[in-house]
């Protein structure tokens, strides 16, 4: 890491402290991140056809992940309470791979960046997707959980490879 980056939630003797952005200007912001939950062929199966006794699986985790980003401040300690713009969450099967794979969209206009609450929201709706099928595959994985597009700000846009 260069030495001119540093933790910007440390103080100078390594306590933990809330970033003051009371002086930056409001900008445009989104946050896009992506996971997925690996599971069983069968379970993907039984999620797509609906036939899981509690119910639709990928609407249900869809509306999770939207009611997770909006709730991330009372979740990660130092994160910033926010004004949220717009949250889409999509979940959609891959049965090529097996798997559940969720994309979480966030946007703001404000101080601070949507990147936990994008996180936030791909995590809780892969959280509600094992919780509603653990019954028929306790071995499902969540995986690469992940921001993979963050615009606005001062360090501009963040695209992964």
């Amino acid at each position: 890491m260069p030495m001119d980056k540093k933790l910007t939630h440390l103080d100078e003797t390594g306590q933990a402290k809330m970033v003051d952005v009371g002086h930056k200007v409001d900008t445009e912001r989104i946050a896009v991140a992506r996971g997925a939950v690996i599971m069983e062929p069968d379970t993907l199966q039984l999620i797509v056809e609906g036939s899981l006794k509690k119910g639709d699986v990928l609407t249900l985790a869809e509306v999770a992940g939207i009611m997770a980003a909006k709730r991330t401040s009372e979740l990660i300690p130092l994160c910033h309470p926010l004004l949220l713009n717009k949250i889409d969450v999509s979940c959609t099967p891959n049965e090529d791979a097996s798997c559940v794979e969720i994309e979480a969209s966030v946007r703001v206009r404000g101080k601070t960046g949507v990147e936990m609450e994008a996180l936030t929201a791909v995590s809780v709706a892969a959280l509600t997707i094992y919780d509603m099928a653990k019954a028929v595959d306790r071995g499902m994985r969540l995986t690469d959980i992940r921001v993979v597009y963050k615009e606005g700000g001062k360090s501009g846009i963040f695209e992964a490879q």
